[in-house]
């Protein structure tokens, strides 16, 4: 069964159980990208009843504007020919389908990569947060941390952005409101607060820990070794952790989160990323560009101020939001 045909069955359950799902919160996420994305997709159909040459065109123009990324749509373009060409497709009404199914495998083929998070076998899970300054970091580990511990698990934040004035503090304030641990100082040496707070995650047998980092990409050479020193303390308190380090992006910088993800993995291993305030683009083809362009999985995408939008990537879920509209059923 294709991805449209299951895209299918899911609108189907959905309407017969409506109630607030993960999946409601991708299509109420992704409104702004879809009414934007679609709409123009189903005018390229109403224009265009036969497929040409002409109508690659405009859709190679609808693609970009939708953040998928230069480098994406001429390789999904090329593939979409191919398939035009081979099962001798000339229905404009059916090559939507086509479109959302050669989307889907754009994203995972030929790839092993996780979306879920690398967890400790043993002892605490330990993610650095990483991101420059103003993309959400601070609240986004608030919200990793909430959801921790709504499933049961013992969390803590150890505040190792020292460079940034008020870090510290901000990333408290929320660990009260949380009621979870906390641990870091001002003013000093990252890695050594890094050091004192995992001596507490360890004697309070914590399930996760989540470290917050200097937000600067100015001077990449002292953000490299800040990084280095970090992962050694940590490694050598905890074997194999880091177990994630997570770069958050505002999804509404667009092609500019791109590069903040090719610059950070210039500096360190980054294994996961973070993409915030999706609900507030038109734009959500990033999520495709991001993967095309950096080859690191989307984790967790933020879809609202509140708590509980910050969800755990799904692709399905990712392409029902931005073509529920085109998945008609009679």
């Amino acid at each position: 069964m294709g991805l449209f045909a299951k895209l299918k069955n899911i609108v189907i359950k959905k309407e017969e159980k409506e109630e607030e799902t993960e999946l409601a919160t991708y299509d109420k996420g992704l409104q702004k990208t879809r009414e934007d994305f679609v709409s123009k997709l189903n005018l390229l159909g109403i224009k265009y009843t036969k497929v040409n040459e002409e109508y690659f065109e405009e859709l190679e123009d609808i693609l970009i504007m939708a953040d998928i990324g230069v480098n994406t749509v001429f390789k999904f373009l090329e593939r979409l020919k191919a398939r035009v060409k081979k099962e001798n497709i000339t229905d404009t009404k059916y090559l939507n389908e086509v479109i959302i199914d050669e989307l889907f495998i754009i994203y995972v083929e030929n790839e092993s990569l996780s979306d879920k998070i690398n967890e400790a076998s043993d002892g605490p899970t330990v993610i650095l947060m990483v991101g420059v300054n103003g993309v959400g970091k601070t609240t986004t580990i608030a919200k990793l941390a909430y959801k921790y511990q709504k499933e049961g698990k013992k969390v803590m934040m150890i505040g190792a952005d020292t460079f940034r004035a008020g870090a510290t503090p901000q990333l408290q304030s929320w660990a009260l409101k949380l009621d979870c641990l906390f641990y870091g100082k001002e003013n000093t040496d990252p890695s050594s607060v890094i050091y004192d707070g995992l001596k507490v995650a360890l004697e309070n047998h914590v399930d996760y820990v989540f470290v917050d980092t200097a937000g600067r990409l100015q001077n990449k050479v002292n953000l490299m070794k800040e990084l280095e020193k970090m992962n050694k303390v940590i490694t050598n308190f905890i074997p194999n952790a880091p177990h994630e380090t997570l770069l958050v992006i505002d999804a509404t910088t667009g092609q500019n989160g791109i590069l903040q993800a090719q610059s950070f993995a210039q500096i360190t291993n980054i294994t996961g990323i973070v993409l915030t305030k999706l609900d507030g683009t038109a734009k959500g083809g990033i999520v495709l560009a991001i993967k095309e362009e950096t080859n690191i999985p989307v984790k967790f995408v933020g879809f609202g101020e509140k708590m509980e939008d910050l969800k755990p990537f799904d692709i399905e879920n990712y392409i029902y939001g931005l073509f529920k509209d085109m998945i008609n059923h009679e």
